[in-house]
């Protein structure tokens, strides 16, 4: 018995029969005996039509409004299960960012979540009632609508499960749990019964689209006990049907690599013949943060003569117009400087915490990548992961013959 949150995606609540069931589950928890928060994003498909007719507008349009109209979806759902709990006489509201208050930074589109004090929420849960709040959006200091970026709303559940000191945040999607590679491309795909913060967070960042990589950030500085379950199953979150995200001690058997990801959503840039002097990457890298674009994975190779350099990094599929923008201005002032860029590539990466205690691991994986043929074109590490740059095209078959290789195949 304790305080729950529990967080519904798109899917979960993609028609008004979706958002009965969820409200069932929730009434279920509740006679479980806990007293529950519920995070909301939009319904499947909303989000997306929302963008449309901003783009529809203006290709380039301004992100204050653009936070104004893709935040509606969430307030739709949020009212809607709240009518569909209070019809079964559960006590109920709805609560939209800057009731709440999720107060962000002014990173409009992308924003932050600063702090979440809220006493009247607090009052609310504790007395019994259910906060229906819509995730994915929030408010600045100076009092203008924000939304957290794709996926935000697994960062809202996990800042208000922090705010509500609560036992667990249960995510639902319309996956059983987390695996150790996608089973829409891997049939023989295991499901995690607990994987480590640290392992979720690099998933997260390299292609797993389960939880959104801030979600895991937030959750691993908060101690946010996490778990990731299906809205379709029959299970609730209080019989620990899914993956449960927890401290790297938690786990008792360590396997060297826990799961293959892979992203089709990046792009390669390559400036070439850059002049080899201090401070070049700065010029390069400062102007893109500046537009609040992520740059990822980054090789630089020297010339032969030492003179010029070659740097090549990753960006956001959906960022490379305005990457490109940028460089092109930064160029005129790097003369003879190059720009390439190429769309059709794919991060492909496995992780595991126990790679920090194991050797060979990396040049297993380069060695299946070409026993299948497949190029490599960037790679970088961290301490439990390892991601290369191949070309889209292998995208199924890398992930595929990894999966083999490193043992994740389910016996089966």
């Amino acid at each position: 018995m304790g305080v729950l949150v529990l967080k519904f995606g798109g899917t979960s609540v993609a028609t008004v029969p979706a958002i009965e069931n969820v409200a069932n589950k929730v009434a279920a928890e509740i006679k479980n005996g806990h007293k529950i928060a519920v995070v909301v994003s939009a319904m499947a498909g909303v989000t997306n039509q929302l963008v449309s007719y901003c783009s529809e507008i203006n290709q380039i349009f301004n992100p204050q409004e653009y936070d104004t109209v893709v935040a509606a979806g969430e307030q739709i759902t949020s009212g809607l299960l709240a009518l569909a709990l209070q019809k079964r006489g559960i006590g109920a509201r709805s609560w939209l960012g800057w009731q709440v208050p999720i107060v962000t930074n002014d990173v409009h589109g992308k924003a932050r979540i600063r702090s979440i004090d809220s006493p009247a929420l607090k009052t609310s849960v504790m007395k019994g009632d259910v906060a229906v709040i819509a995730g994915f959006q929030g408010v600045t200091p100076e009092g203008r609508l924000t939304t957290l970026g794709r996926g935000g709303s697994d960062t809202s559940a996990v800042a208000v499960a922090a705010a509500l000191r609560a036992d667990r945040c249960d995510i639902y999607t319309d996956v059983q749990g987390v695996y150790t590679a996608d089973p829409r491309i891997v049939n023989r795909a295991r499901k995690l019964n607990k994987i480590s913060y640290e392992e979720m967070l690099e998933m997260a960042s390299v292609g797993a689209k389960v939880l959104q990589t801030r979600s895991v950030e937030l959750a691993m500085k908060e101690k946010v006990p996490l778990q990731v379950l299906s809205s379709f199953e029959e299970a609730l979150g209080s019989d620990l049907p899914g993956t449960l995200v927890v401290d790297e001690g938690d786990i008792v058997e360590q396997e060297v690599v826990s799961g293959v990801t892979h992203s089709r959503d990046e792009a390669k840039v390559t400036l070439r013949s850059l002049p080899d002097v201090p401070g070049v990457a700065a010029r390069v890298f400062g102007p893109l943060a500046d537009a609040s674009i992520n740059v990822d994975m980054i090789v630089q190779n020297l010339s032969p003569d030492s003179k010029k350099t070659d740097l090549t990094f990753t960006v956001p599929r959906a960022d490379l117009p305005r990457t490109l923008e940028v460089l092109k201005a930064i160029s005129k002032d790097l003369p003879g400087t190059q720009i390439e860029s190429s769309a059709d590539v794919a991060k492909i990466s496995i992780i595991g915490i126990g790679m920090r205690s194991y050797v060979g691991v990396a040049q297993k994986m380069f060695k299946t990548l070409a026993e299948k043929g497949i190029n490599i074109q960037v790679i970088t590490t961290s301490e439990i992961k390892v991601s290369v740059l191949i070309s889209e095209e292998y995208t199924e078959l890398a992930v595929r013959s990894l999966h083999t290789a490193y043992g994740l195949d389910h016996e089966s």
